[in-house]
């Protein structure tokens, strides 16, 4: 016969203080340019014990969940590092995004709202002041991160959203750096605004092939111009 009365078990507040380091420490990496400086970003524990305000166990038990997921690498008896992508690693990330991404456009055509699809042109500065753009390129560069993530959410594929998940600490920063690099962010916005334009026409065909052309474009410059990375 059911009970009336509540059955809990105990609150494991390890488990809790850990879920919040790991949290913060994802959330603190993914935000970072990993590829800003030419040597790997060194994690000290004590220092992030400090700043976090916990004792260092939870810290490790968080580095070795974020070891799991490929973010960093712990290298014995030097300690905890950002794990940086060689140049051909960035190309092969590169293409299984552009396959994703152009995938997530198709989807999008049947699964998005009409205004989810026209909330993408609110992410990017507007053609009307190409000079704005240039005036701030970080800011663009934000906005043009924002608009390539929001298309893989309005995939509203979740199993698709976690395997892009898993690639964009990295593309956040190659996306970044090539837009400073490139120079050429008229041309990225004319491209976004034809890959909106064929999702609010339902157009599933084009906008994948716009979205892998564009994703190509990538390519192409890391390809030839990148040399910040092996």
């Amino acid at each position: 016969m059911p009970t009336k009365e509540l059955r809990l078990k105990p609150i494991d507040s390890n488990n809790i203080l850990k879920s919040k380091v790991y949290d913060q420490l994802k959330a603190a990496i993914t935000s970072m340019d990993i590829y800003a400086a030419e040597t790997d970003t060194k994690l000290d524990e004590r220092r992030l014990a400090d700043e976090l305000g916990v004792s260092r166990t939870p810290i490790r038990e968080a580095l070795m969940l974020l070891e799991k997921e490929g973010l960093i690498r712990m290298i014995p008896r030097r300690g905890a590092f950002v794990v940086r992508k060689t140049k051909r690693e960035i190309l092969e990330m590169i293409c299984v995004w552009g396959a994703l991404e152009s995938l997530a456009a198709r989807l999008a055509t049947a699964n998005a709202s009409d205004k989810e699809i026209s909330g993408l042109r609110e992410t990017f500065v507007s053609l009307d002041d190409p000079n704005s753009a240039l005036a701030a390129i970080d800011e663009y560069s934000e906005r043009n991160i924002r608009f390539h993530q929001s298309i893989i959410r309005l995939s509203k594929c979740e199993l698709l959203q976690d395997i892009a998940d898993g690639l964009f600490l990295h593309m956040r920063a190659i996306r970044s750096h090539s837009v400073k690099e490139r120079g050429q962010i008229a041309d990225s916005v004319v491209e976004h605004v034809h890959i909106i334009e064929a999702l609010e026409k339902r157009d599933e065909v084009l906008a994948e092939k716009l979205v892998r052309e564009h994703t190509n474009h990538l390519s192409e410059h890391v390809n030839k111009h990148v040399t910040w990375v092996e």
